[in-house]
């Protein structure tokens, strides 16, 4: 591998680190245009593994702004990224596969901190789930971008209501 060829796979490398960091700030801040933005015009999303619906980035990120109302406070961790390029004999290809592990804590509504109408003294409790995302992910001429993602949760827990004081 020459010295250039090296520096283009970590670019690319970068790059897509890049996208998948920004599908979990687009999720987690609700911002769905950037999500869409994201993916392929043919890019889809598959939430099945975690209770959610499959179809194409658009229709996704419109059950996602629905769903994520319950979930008014939201942070995805994304970690543990496992980047492979596609290899065309030593020099990178238009294709990349990732596997990157999740945690994905989330408040539930219902109180102050979290909207709804609880009583002040009530705190809403916390979703917590973990598992592994697979992206598909294409370079295109604006850049690499998503075209699959397939969510595969491994576990969840719920946390009870709580009242203070």
């Amino acid at each position: 591998m020459t010295q250039r060829v090296a520096l283009a796979t970590v670019m690319d490398q970068l790059s897509i680190d890049a996208v998948i960091t920004g599908y979990a700030v687009a999720v987690d801040d609700g911002a769905w245009q950037d999500y869409r933005d994201l993916f392929t015009p043919e890019g889809r999303a598959d939430y099945r593994g975690a209770g959610g619906v499959e179809g194409p980035a658009a229709e996704v990120a419109q059950w996602l702004a629905e769903t994520m109302r319950l979930f008014p406070v939201r942070q995805h961790l994304v970690v543990n990224r496992r980047i492979a390029l596609q290899d065309l004999g030593g020099y990178p290809g238009d294709r990349a596969e990732v596997q990157a592990d999740y945690l994905n804590p989330m408040r539930l509504q219902g109180a102050p901190d979290g909207g709804g109408d609880a009583p002040p003294d009530t705190v809403a409790p916390n979703f917590v789930s973990g598992g592994r995302y697979a992206f598909g992910l294409l370079r295109t001429e604006v850049g690499w971008r998503i075209r699959t993602v397939t969510v595969h949760e491994k576990w969840r827990t719920l946390s009870g209501s709580l009242t203070t004081g």
